[in-house]
């Protein structure tokens, strides 16, 4: 039997972890079936087997300016991506999130080799902005498998691809965010000494915005429960940033950073105050009450106003589909707000219960999908290769 021929393209480290994901579980479904895998991709995916067109550091490139500075480079590895692929002749090709250069070269793909099945994981953000870009991209996906259940829906109203929910990663790591022992329960139980999670992104744009308005409000909580602890897990690169930032605050958080020290505060956590992102998921799906803010640019969010036509934008609120998390943007969020939401938190009663019942509700509902969002995939993946193949993925 010859071996299965996969195409990946990744063009960033979270695409390369899902990558390895779905190849640990495809080599598990193709058995003895070798597998002869290239595309881009990197942190591990070369050790996995990947040989790579070119380097995925010349195109994991994030923010306007960097990418007209870059531009010339990013379509020349667009066409050679594109080339690679159907030279290979791959029985799937796999594009990996990056929407702006694994679609376009899908789209060539497409044009040159029709009868490539093309699969993309990680929905693009279609239902909340450009939405133009749902139809555009049906005649070159076979299929997207989406992150959020609510996807499937979007998509489909939009006239996108056919569009599968096949989980979030995150489903299979909720123990890593969760208390697991007794020392962990009773710290999160703790409304005499709560621990509060002070998240204010990832961006630089966006923690230079947040910063001043989360440390007025820190000093606000604590002023009122004066047995809080405040712990901030800071992305490495951005550490010297934050410590300068809260050196300037009334009360100073612990800054911490590393995974297991994100993850260690998680666990023990009682309330968080939060940047909009991807953290609020995470923190739903954690079960710890969060107040989420976002602060930018009066420019940026006049634009996003415009484009983006949501009731919120926090995930949690979205998939459960009414504002369980309290939100606020730009001048509504202030410190009086921000503080007084939170020690509603910190203490028991009703705002604290209908979070965690909500995010009951959520994780039932993410958990729709199945156990293994990366077998899901591959089982997503195969089906659309056996239907336009007309024959099983294991035969031949």
């Amino acid at each position: 039997m010859r071996p299965f021929r996969l195409a990946v393209i990744a063009g960033e480290a979270s695409g390369d972890a899902l990558a390895l994901r779905f190849l640990a579980a495809l080599r598990q479904r193709l058995g003895e079936r070798e597998l002869d895998l290239r595309g881009v991709g990197d942190h591990g995916l070369p050790e996995a087997g990947l040989k790579s067109f070119f380097p995925q550091a010349d195109i994991a490139v994030m923010g306007f300016g960097p990418v007209i500075a870059r531009l010339p480079l990013l379509l020349r590895r667009m066409e050679e991506a594109a080339r690679g692929i159907v030279a290979f002749q791959p029985d799937l090709l796999l594009t990996i999130d990056s929407p702006d250069f694994c679609l376009r070269v899908a789209r060539k793909v497409r044009a040159r080799a029709p009868d490539i099945p093309i699969v993309h994981w990680v929905c693009p953000s279609v239902w909340a902005w450009r939405s133009g870009r749902a139809p555009a991209m049906a005649p070159n996906i076979d299929r997207i498998l989406a992150l959020l259940p609510f996807e499937p829906e979007a998509l489909a109203r939009l006239h996108g691809p056919e569009t599968v929910y096949v989980g979030h990663p995150l489903m299979e790591r909720l123990d890593e965010f969760r208390p697991g022992n007794e020392v962990e329960q009773t710290s999160r139980g703790d409304a005499a000494r709560p621990l509060v999670l002070v998240l204010p992104g990832s961006r630089r744009a966006e923690i230079r915005h947040i910063m001043p308005i989360f440390g007025e409000a820190v000093a606000k909580v604590a002023a009122s429960a004066p047995g809080a602890r405040f712990v901030l897990p800071a992305v490495a690169r951005l550490q010297p940033m934050i410590a300068e930032a809260v050196a300037a605050w009334p009360v100073a958080p612990e800054i911490v950073t590393g995974e297991a020290a994100k993850l260690a505060a998680f666990r023990n956590a009682r309330a968080a105050l939060a940047t909009s992102g991807t953290v609020t998921l995470e923190l739903a799906l954690s079960q710890v009450p969060t107040v989420a803010a976002y602060r930018a640019a009066a420019w940026e969010i006049a634009i996003a106003r415009r484009l983006v036509k949501l009731p919120s934008v926090i995930l949690p609120n979205l998939i459960f589909g009414r504002n369980i998390v309290p939100e606020f943007i730009q001048d509504e969020a202030t410190p009086d707000a921000l503080s007084r939401h939170l020690l509603a938190l910190l203490a028991e009663g009703p705002e604290r219960q209908a979070q965690r019942d909500g995010f009951a509700e959520i994780e039932t509902i993410m958990r729709s999908a199945g156990p293994s969002p990366a077998a899901n995939a591959v089982d997503a993946a195969l089906a659309v290769v056996a239907a336009r193949s007309g024959k099983a993925v294991l035969s031949g």
